[in-house]
């Protein structure tokens, strides 16, 4: 058995893995991130085919993308919105709250305060 190690031991010594790139990473995780997404987009497209890929309820939906949008803020990379999508965005949201049913209905208080802040904090 030691023999067997022995043989082994050289013949693996000081060889790396194509794409190692002498970081001692291997396989999947020596590739280029372009590389990674490319073969995991892949990947995706063929489970969804074949009717395995994984169902995100609203709930799992929300806190992935809470988890990844707190990573981006701390990378540097998130993306920053400039009013006019800010608006975009909630109006989408409120139409579908609407269609959906599930839309807060504002009592005449609140939609006072909403429509004082709204308009630079002069209520009309």
């Amino acid at each position: 058995m030691a023999d067997t190690q022995d043989r082994n031991t050289k013949q693996h010594a000081g060889s790396h893995h194509e794409g190692d790139k002498g970081t001692g990473r291997q396989g999947f995780a020596s590739m280029d991130d372009q590389k990674q997404r490319n073969i995991a987009a892949e990947g995706g497209r063929a489970a969804h085919e074949k009717g395995t890929a994984h169902e995100f309820d609203s709930e799992e939906a929300r806190k992935a993308g809470e988890k990844g949008g707190k990573v981006a803020h701390e990378r540097g990379t998130a993306h920053e919105f400039t009013s006019e999508e800010a608006r975009q965005a909630g109006e989408k949201g409120g139409k579908v709250a609407h269609e959906k049913g599930t839309a807060h209905e504002f009592n005449s208080e609140e939609a006072r305060k909403a429509g004082a802040n709204s308009h630079g904090g002069h209520s009309k």
